[in-house]
């Protein structure tokens, strides 16, 4: 029995539901029988040709294009048969049905069947097997997926460009940099005797100072993108009555949340997610907090505090028109405490102050926060630019690429790692056993985004979350 990264593998490559075309896509080596067998002839490689897809008694199940893609000149690497039909999910069933049985059929020649092992991909196996072949790197492989699921057009653009290599390219350039200063080191170690000191000639003081600068705009780039990839989380908590679900609907410009004047309303959170200059944040309206008898009202109040405890910045919503008594603000204050005891100290809270259309003129204005109205629209604009500062967005330059969060990680970890290395080579007595073994740390974590370094753990976490087709 042939291993799983070597079975040949069909699916279908279109998404589920009816459209104009669908894809049924093998992959595999020695396909050449099977496309003989399916398509009643050999293929001309990577040209297209109009014929019947017929099943095992001759009976034509559709007519479209076959395409024949010979290894290693393939998406894969391996053979690729890509039969194009009219997109009904029958159709398409019944075309990858056709496949697995065809790859059961008795060679002539042997009397084997021609494709035994011929089996129903998994999620992301054809692209598993396009880095398993060196077709591209992990890097690229997950920039696949993003470009898929991109939910902005700076996010499909970032994420082409990693697709493209930019990213990798950027990270096999820190790897260079990193092996050359590695091998100084290591022969300083096995060469003791010399006299020559090759790491001050050499200059590898500058040579780790030069690295680590290239590295700091590398991971500046990679947080921008995994941003442009994630986005954030916002909460918007208040008092009921605040203005919660009008500021949502005037972010999102729809109406997406109940509106009334009825306290507590809101009585589930209503979530939506809108771009900013093309970076994604996760909008989340929540239930007006207070004490309340009532027993609906008090669950979502406490779905709205665990929204809070997990939000990666919190619009802290207050109401001018009721500011000055005293009962809100004690309200208010014993809701932001409360805050301070759940959230990390990392998490931004941003007092903004609604119905600033309704403030009387008399009314001193609050000293610190964002003045706005969810109704007419004030304010909206700063708050946005606030968001964009809140996520750490920085005007992105043209060549931004898409990142991940194991990315942004990895290089951490890679700063660490040269951090601790310019400690020992400018200690008075550099441990030179110790520099070269952070710089080893160092490029392992490189190599792990690109996939020179990996886990077989870590592939199937990252291939998995691919659809089945691609």
């Amino acid at each position: 029995m042939l291993s799983r990264h070597h079975d040949p593998i069909a699916a279908i490559a279109t998404a589920p539901g009816r459209g104009a075309v669908g894809i049924v896509r093998v992959s595999g080596k020695g396909l050449a029988p099977l496309v003989r067998q399916l398509c009643g002839r050999p293929l001309k490689p990577r040209e297209a040709t109009y014929l019947p897809f017929r099943d095992a008694q001759g009976q034509a199940i559709d007519q479209g294009l076959a395409l024949y893609f010979p290894g290693p000149h393939s998406y894969t690497g391996e053979d690729v048969l890509e039969l194009q039909a009219h997109g009904g999910p029958v159709v398409l069933q019944l075309l990858l049905a056709r496949c697995l049985e065809a790859a059961q059929t008795p060679d002539p020649a042997s009397g084997q069947a021609l494709l035994p092992y011929l089996r129903l991909a998994q999620p992301g196996e054809f692209t598993e097997r396009a880095f398993l072949n060196d077709k591209i790197d992990l890097a690229q492989a997950e920039a696949i997926a993003d470009l898929i699921d991109a939910s902005t057009e700076a996010a499909a653009r970032s994420a082409s460009r990693s697709l493209a290599g930019v990213f990798s390219q950027q990270i096999h350039t820190l790897r260079d940099a990193l092996v050359h200063l590695r091998m100084l080191v290591e022969a300083t170690l096995d060469f003791p005797e010399e006299e020559i000191d090759f790491l001050r000639q050499a200059d590898a003081d500058g040579q780790l100072a030069h690295l680590r600068h290239t590295l700091a705009g590398v991971l500046q780039r990679a947080q921008q993108g995994a941003l442009l990839r994630e986005g954030i989380k916002v909460v918007i908590a208040g008092q009921p009555n605040a203005g919660k679900s009008s500021l949502l609907n005037a972010l999102a410009g729809a109406e997406l949340a109940i509106v009334t004047p009825i306290a507590g309303t809101t009585r589930d959170k209503v979530q939506q997610t809108i771009q900013i200059e093309g970076v994604p944040l996760h909008i989340i309206d929540t239930a007006g907090l207070r004490d309340s008898s009532d027993e609906v009202e008090r669950i979502g109040i406490e779905r709205a505090w665990t929204e809070i405890a997990s939000a990666d910045a919190v619009l802290f919503l207050h109401d001018l028109t009721r500011s000055p008594t005293p009962d809100y603000q004690a309200a208010d204050a014993a809701i932001a405490e409360t805050m301070r005891a759940r959230l990390p100290a990392s998490v931004p809270v941003l007092n903004l102050w609604n119905k600033s259309d309704c403030l009387p003129p008399e009314q001193p204005l609050p000293e610190a926060g964002i003045l706005l109205s969810a109704r007419t629209g004030a304010g909206l604009d700063s708050l946005r630019q606030q968001l964009l500062q809140l996520a750490g967005w920085q005007s992105a330059a043209e060549g931004l690429f898409i990142a991940r969060a194991r990315h942004v990680q990895a290089l951490h970890s890679v700063r660490d790692h040269l951090d601790n290395a310019t400690q020992q080579l400018q200690g008075h007595s550099p441990a030179l056993d110790l520099l070269a073994e952070e710089l080893r740390l160092a490029q392992n974590h490189l190599s792990a985004i690109t996939g020179e370094f990996s886990s077989d753990d870590l592939l199937g976490v990252i291939f998995s979350s691919f659809c089945i087709g691609k």
